[in-house]
């Protein structure tokens, strides 16, 4: 981990800044409703007041994605919510991304391609003036890369440990749980369409995915209040 918290989230809100500029929010007033009540709901489960939260609904049905930036900077595009369906399959995807925001799985992915591009050096170089190929690779490293195909995928190990600490997130909330494997279920069958969620690109959704997911429910239910 060669990227301190730091620059992380300097890096993260310059492209906070960008996104803002670049996508519609939605203006529909029932789904950002839900997308202020899941994410906080989430956010209070999380107990990081170091971040700095907000929750960003972008207007696009075609693609389906969701990231968190450093920092708690949240986007949901609406091209999910045909898998999301509702509060507690909204509840996942944002569970799962907070946690790898949390677990600085984003950070993780930079510091290897950039050691391996630049070497650490010029790579602290890079980070400090938020060169080019730093914000480049910071932009791949978290998914918001215009190519789809170029987006760096998280490791087994990472997707893993984001399944575990968004379950336990989405439980604390007051979200069952168990209501996950349906969302990947779906996502799973939308893998097949001819139009892909760009959320699989990071995302390996597979059967033995949703196995883990539920060999993790027992731990996560300890933490489900119905």
């Amino acid at each position: 981990m060669l990227v301190s918290p730091e620059q992380e989230r300097a890096l993260g809100l310059n492209a906070y800044e960008n996104i803002l500029q670049k996508e519609k929010a939605s203006q529909d007033q029932v789904l950002n409703q839900m997308l202020q009540t899941v994410g906080w709901r989430i956010a209070n489960a999380a107990r990081r007041p170091d971040f700095d939260w907000e929750f960003t609904l972008v207007e696009n049905d075609k693609v389906a994605n969701a990231f968190c930036l450093p920092g708690g900077k949240v986007f949901v595009y609406t091209g999910i919510l045909k898998y999301t369906e509702d509060e507690t399959g909204l509840a996942t995807v944002i569970g799962h991304e907070i946690a790898h925001a949390m677990a600085r799985h984003g950070a993780e992915r930079m510091s290897l391609t950039l050691l391996a591009q630049l070497g650490e050096t010029a790579m602290q170089t890079a980070i400090r003036t938020q060169s080019a190929s730093a914000i480049r690779v910071f932009d791949y490293a978290y998914g918001l890369a215009a190519n789809v195909g170029v987006m760096l995928p998280y490791s087994r190990t990472q997707e893993y440990e984001a399944d575990h600490i968004g379950l336990i997130l989405m439980a604390k909330a007051g979200y069952d749980p168990r209501a996950a494997l349906g969302f990947w279920e779906r996502l799973s069958k939308g893998k097949s369409a001819s139009s892909s969620p760009a959320f699989l690109s990071t995302h390996p959704t597979d059967y033995d995915r949703i196995a883990k997911i539920k060999n993790l429910l027992p731990e996560a239910l300890e933490y489900y209040i119905n």
